[in-house]
C-alpha cells in the first residue's frame, strides 16, 4: 500500500507477556485467544509468538479462523470458544480442530461427522450468552461421552473478572465446582478445567485450575483497572505521518460539521488515517490526542473516513512526512489503547479489534 500508515506488531513482546503470565499462573497451562486476527495483531505471527512464549493451547471464535492457523502450520490445539453451526463443524472437523458443544444438537452432529472426537463443554454459570445450564451440564456431558466423543475439557467464563472484587466472581466459580461436583459424583473425568480469562488469570487465583484463557492481556494490555502482578509490554503501535499542512485563518472550521472553529490562526497537519482504518470519528471531540515530534498534539473536530487533522499551531519544525504516533511509543512518550478506550466511553478490545485490513501490519525485528 502506498499510504505511510501501518500498525508494527512487536512479537518479541507477546512472546514476553505470554511468558510472564504462564510463570505466574503455573501449574495452570496457558490458551492464547488469537480471535478477530489475533485481537488485531495477526493470528498467525500472533500465535507463533504466544507458542513460544509458552501457550499450549490456542482459542479462536470460528472455524475459519482456526482453518487459517492450520494453513499457516500452526499444528497445537486450537479451540472453538462456541459452538459451531453444522457447516462449522466439518471445517473444524478437517482442520483438526477443538469443538465447544452446549446442545444435544451440537453433541449429535459432531459425533455423526467425527466419532472419537475430543471436544469440549462450556458451562454457563452467569455470562448468560452461551453454554449448558449448570443443572443441565452434567446430563450433557453423559450424552457427549454416549455419543462416542472424548471430553478434554470444561469450563465457563467469568462475567465480571475485569472487577476482581466483585462477589458474582466467586458466586460464578462456585456454580462452577458444583458441577464439577456432578461429574465426579457419576465417574466422569472433566478433562481440563477452565474459567480464567486475562483478568482472572492474572488477579483471581482461585479460577486459574488447570489452564487459563489469555486474550488482552498477551498483547500487552492490562485487563483490569488495577495493576497487573506481571510487566505486560504493549505489542502494537500504529503509526503515520504527516501527508500535508494547512493554515486556517480565525473563524473558519476544522472537519465535518465545523465541531472545531478557529480561535487564532491555526495550523494543521494531515495525517492519512481515519475511521476506515480503525480510527474512531470521535477521537478528536473526545480530546484524543497523538505524538509528533515526541510532543502530544490534540486532534482537531471530527476524524474522517480517510484522514484526520492534528494543530501544530506555534511549531515551525513540523513538515510534511514527520512521523506521528496514535497508539504506542515516540521519545519517551506514550499512547496507549486503554486511553482512547477511556476517552471514548469504550474497552481496549473494541480499539485493538477495530484496525481494518487496509492497514498493513509490519513485525520489525
Amino acid at each position: 500500500m502506498s499510504r505511510p500508515s501501518l500498525i508494527d506488531v512487536d512479537l518479541d513482546a507477546i512472546r514476553a507477556n505470554v511468558a510472564a503470565i504462564a510463570g505466574a499462573v503455573a501449574p495452570a497451562q496457558v490458551c492464547v485467544v488469537v480471535k478477530a486476527d489475533g485481537y488485531g495483531h495477526g493470528a498467525a505471527d500472533a500465535a507463533r509468538a504466544a507458542i513460544a512464549g509458552g501457550a499450549s493451547w490456542l482459542a479462536v471464535a470460528l472455524a475459519g479462523e482456526g482453518a487459517e492457523l492450520r494453513a499457516a502450520g500452526v499444528d497445537v490445539p486450537v479451540m472453538l470458544l462456541s459452538e459451531p453451526t453444522s457447516a462449522e463443524l466439518q471445517v473444524a472437523a478437517e482442520h483438526d480442530l477443538t469443538p465447544t458443544l452446549y446442545t444435544e444438537r451440537g453433541v449429535r452432529c459432531a459425533a455423526s461427522i467425527r466419532p472419537g472426537w475430543p471436544v469440549q463443554v462450556k458451562v454457563d454459570t452467569g455470562m448468560h450468552r452461551v453454554g449448558v445450564s449448570v443443572d443441565d451440564a452434567a446430563r450433557l456431558v453423559c450424552s457427549v461421552l454416549d455419543a462416542g466423543l472424548r471430553l478434554v475439557g470444561t469450563f465457563t467464563h467469568l462475567a465480571l473478572a475485569d472487577t476482581p472484587d466483585r462477589a458474582e466472581n466467586q458466586l460464578q466459580v462456585d456454580r462452577f465446582e458444583a458441577v464439577l461436583g456432578d461429574l465426579s459424583a457419576v465417574g466422569v473425568d472433566p478433562g481440563l478445567r477452565h474459567a480464567a480469562n486475562s483478568a482472572a488469570a492474572l488477579h483471581l487465583p482461585a479460577a486459574r485450575y488447570d489452564l487459563v484463557r489469555i486474550g488482552l492481556a498477551a498483547y500487552g494490555v492490562a485487563p483490569a483497572p488495577i495493576p497487573p502482578p506481571v510487566e505486560l509490554r504493549p505489542a502494537l503501535r500504529l503509526h503515520s505521518r504527516v501527508s500535508f499542512l494547512n493554515h486556517v485563518p480565525v473563524g473558519e472550521g476544522v472537519s465535518y460539521g465545523w465541531h472545531h472553529v478557529a480561535a487564532e490562526p491555526t495550523t494543521v497537519a494531515v495525517v492519512p488515517l481515519g475511521y476506515a482504518d480503525g480510527v474512531p470519528r470521535n477521537l478528536g471531540l473526545a480530546g484524543g490526542e497523538v505524538l509528533l515530534g515526541g510532543r502530544r498534539r490534540r486532534v482537531l473536530g471530527a476524524v474522517t473516513m480517510d484522514q484526520l487533522m492534528v494543530e501544530v499551531t506555534g511549531d515551525p519544525d513540523v513538515a510534511v512526512g514527520d512521523e506521528v504516533v496514535l497508539l504506542g511509543d515516540q521519545e519517551g512518550g506514550s499512547i496507549t489503547a486503554a486511553e482512547w478506550a477511556e476517552l471514548l466511553g469504550t474497552i481496549p478490545y473494541e480499539v485493538l479489534v477495530g484496525f481494518g485490513t487496509r492497514l498493513p501490519r509490519s513485525y520489525p525485528g
